[in-house]
């Protein structure tokens, strides 16, 4: 039997509801963007007005209030964003349970075999899109279609407060002359990939070999083909499904740019500490440490290692992974933003493989270090014990308060 799947997109979220808690704003181009001053002053949503003006999302702040000078710009109000994200799907779940968000401001909705209770697909979408209106203030558009994939392409199609429906005997004539940068899964290096060789349109993509997309995409090129013809057969997860963690990072942009390996040794002693609470809360241990280096060129590097044991201590991971970037890094330019990851994670009960000189005793008290260093942060706040390198000209932002986003990312 065909499924029937809706994609949920609340249309411009950040901006729409900064408009919405400030009717003032209704009438202006709007931009909702990032502290300048710590150096994430860039565009993260605007309104219809602004994007008349060219404005886009990524672009500096500098840049968008070139092209509309009128511009007013808001800072983001996180807490208010995931407040009206949870208040919509708490209206999805009145009609299914498998209801899986897919970031802050879109969702997937599997309400196969609903018909005798709702009605049909289509009139679910428009009595979804007009309750949200009604009850929240905000509007979304919604793609109908018998998988996910082509549910999402249908919610992008037309914008705002609308429904597109993509139905399984007609969807090649609706879609397959659309760029295939529409499609999910095609981000920027794959589009040059297919742009080397003439693929220009979904129905392209549909129609090439897969034989020749692996060659060139690897198993992501089968995949796209497959969702070209629409056979995505992905289920749509439960409300309550929590993803297994794979990898926990932690990142920043400094306020200023590092250039020394000090400096950027004072980053990772901060950084890991919040990884090794993330560890031990998630009880895990890594077997892996990676990095991301970003210049101030905006060019990125990555790279990653194995760790000799397990572990969830800070100071270990700290140390591998500036081991690692004192290997790899070359210093052509001083560094913007660095991110440590803790990877190939193992749960923590995992039996740990020693050799000959490895020193049990000196692990053992590191390790209750740790755990006395955690206590006291759980009890006094992160600020109460911290590496005597960062009291003084750390280039690290300003503390912020985490937020644990519907999809379980942190913000």
């Amino acid at each position: 039997m065909s499924k029937s799947i809706l994609h949920c997109d609340m249309n411009n979220f950040y901006a729409s509801v900064e408009c919405m808690l400030d009717p003032s704003l209704r009438s202006h181009p709007v931009a909702v963007c990032g502290s300048v001053e710590e150096r994430h002053g860039i565009v993260l949503a605007k309104n219809y007005a602004a994007k008349a003006f060219d404005v886009k999302t990524g672009d500096a702040v500098w840049q968008a209030k070139q092209k509309c000078k009128n511009l007013v710009v808001v800072p983001p109000h996180y807490e208010e964003y995931i407040k009206y994200s949870k208040l919509a799907r708490s209206v999805y779940g009145r009609y299914t349970d498998q209801a899986e968000p897919y970031g802050m401001d879109e969702c997937w909705l599997d309400i196969s075999g609903t018909q005798n209770i709702f009605g049909s697909p289509e009139k679910v979408a428009n009595e979804i899109r007009e309750t949200i209106k009604f009850e929240l203030g905000l509007t979304i558009s919604v793609g109908v279609s018998f998988n996910k994939i082509f549910a999402k392409l249908g919610s992008d199609m037309k914008k705002p407060d609308a429904v597109t429906i993509i139905e399984k005997d007609t969807f090649r004539e609706k879609i397959w002359g659309l760029p295939a940068a529409d499609l999910l899964g095609v981000g920027r290096a794959t589009q040059r990939v297919l742009d080397n060789y003439c693929i220009r349109t979904i129905g392209d993509l549909a129609n090439t070999s897969p034989d020749l997309l692996k060659s060139r995409l690897g198993k992501n090129g089968v995949a796209l083909w497959n969702f070209a013809n629409g056979q995505d057969h992905s289920i749509v997860a439960k409300q309550d499904f929590v993803s297994p963690v794979k990898s926990i990072g932690h990142g920043t942009t400094t306020v200023a740019d590092l250039e020394s390996s000090e400096q950027v040794w004072a980053v990772f002693l901060e950084l890991t500490q919040e990884i090794g609470h993330k560890l031990r809360v998630h009880q895990k241990c890594a077997e892996g440490v990676a990095i991301h280096i970003r210049d101030n060129t905006l060019f990125s590097k990555q790279w990653q290692t194995k760790i000799s044991l397990p572990t969830q201590s800070p100071m270990v991971i700290a140390k591998t992974a500036f081991a690692l970037f004192k290997q790899k890094y070359s210093w052509t330019n001083p560094i913007r933003s660095v991110t440590v990851q803790a990877i190939n994670l193992i749960p923590q009960d995992t039996p740990r493989q020693i050799d000959l000189f490895t020193d049990v005793k000196m692990i053992d008290k590191f390790e209750r270090l740790d755990l006395c260093i955690e206590e006291i942060r759980r009890r006094f706040g992160n600020d109460s014990i911290r590496n005597a390198v960062l009291c003084s000209h750390s280039k690290m932002p300003p503390a912020r308060v985490e937020i644990t986003m519907p999809t379980g990312m942190i913000g």
